[in-house]
């Protein structure tokens, strides 16, 4: 991901070049091309100690922007992240909703998700540190201590998290497939065990080694961008942005900001929008 990679000054002998070009932003702020070879990641690992996931990744802030001008519920996003975690619908972690602000506009598409909060009602309410905030902006969860009470549930504003009753059909999936890592934008991140609470994680692994989450990946239209906050760098894979010079010039907001949880996720207005507006020709999530 351009803006989370760090390219190396000095090039080691043993250095195989690879001919495969990934983006990188220096620290002037010009975004070059260069072998992946000359890329390393400060979280390469891929595995995690309990303690290293309820720290975060050192120096990081991720954050995510929507362009709501882009998007046109095609629901890749969501479908990219149901394979990534292995889950079956009618589970979402994201859920994309008709908006209408007045009779006089035009509708338009509005994808909601867990917004990372930086002041996280979830966490206050949690009796067993089952969600919890993380260095880097994320909030996480720990299945392993989630009893199910779903107070979480209960004090999320944005209806951002979902149960697993242990539907006879996921459990045969997850059992099957939990360890399927096919998928090329497949998150470590295991889905909930029956009987907790599961939400967005950011893509957790993925992001804490500079990859972009599933939902960016499989967007066709660059609606969703993420990235770090403290880089001031956002992307979608094929265009990059400064996060603050873009949230200005686009006069960007947060859902429910009166309420105080300050979220992680900025929307971008539907203005200017790259296609008309065309109603959903077939009804999802009608039992979630």
């Amino acid at each position: 991901m351009a803006g989370t990679a760090i390219a190396s000054a000095v090039t080691d002998e043993s250095t195989k070049v690879t001919g495969k070009k990934v983006k990188v932003l220096t620290a002037d702020g010009k975004l070059i091309e260069v072998d992946s070879s000359l890329v390393d990641h400060h979280a390469s690992n891929d595995k995690f100690t309990k303690e290293e996931i309820r720290q975060g990744v050192e120096g990081k802030k991720f954050i995510r922007v929507i362009d709501l001008a882009k998007c046109a519920n095609e629901r890749k996003c969501i479908e990219g992240c149901q394979k990534a975690h292995n889950y079956l619908a009618p589970v979402e972690y994201i859920k994309v909703k008709k908006m209408q602000n007045s009779p006089l506009e035009s509708p338009y598409w509005f994808p909601t998700m867990c917004y990372h909060c930086d002041n996280p009602p979830c966490t206050k309410v949690c009796p067993v540190d089952a969600t919890f905030k993380r260095s880097d902006g994320i909030v996480a969860m720990d299945y392993d201590r989630c009893i199910g009470c779903k107070f979480c549930m209960a004090a999320c504003p944005y209806s951002a998290r979902t149960f697993n009753f242990g539907r006879p059909e996921q459990l045969k999936f997850t059992e099957e497939h939990g360890n399927d890592t096919s998928d090329p934008n497949h998150c470590t991140t295991p889905y909930a065990q029956e009987g907790t609470v599961a939400k967005c994680d950011f893509c957790t692994d993925r992001s804490s080694k500079g990859l972009l989450p599933a939902c960016v990946v499989e967007c066709p239209n660059g609606a969703i961008l993420h990235g770090d906050e403290l880089e001031d760098v956002v992307t979608n894979g094929e265009d990059t942005f400064r996060l603050k010079k873009l949230l200005q010039d686009r006069g960007a907001y947060r859902q429910f900001e009166e309420l105080g949880t300050q979220p992680r996720v900025y929307y971008l207005p539907p203005v200017a929008r790259n296609f008309p507006f065309e109603d959903a020709t077939e009804v999802h999530n009608t039992k979630e």
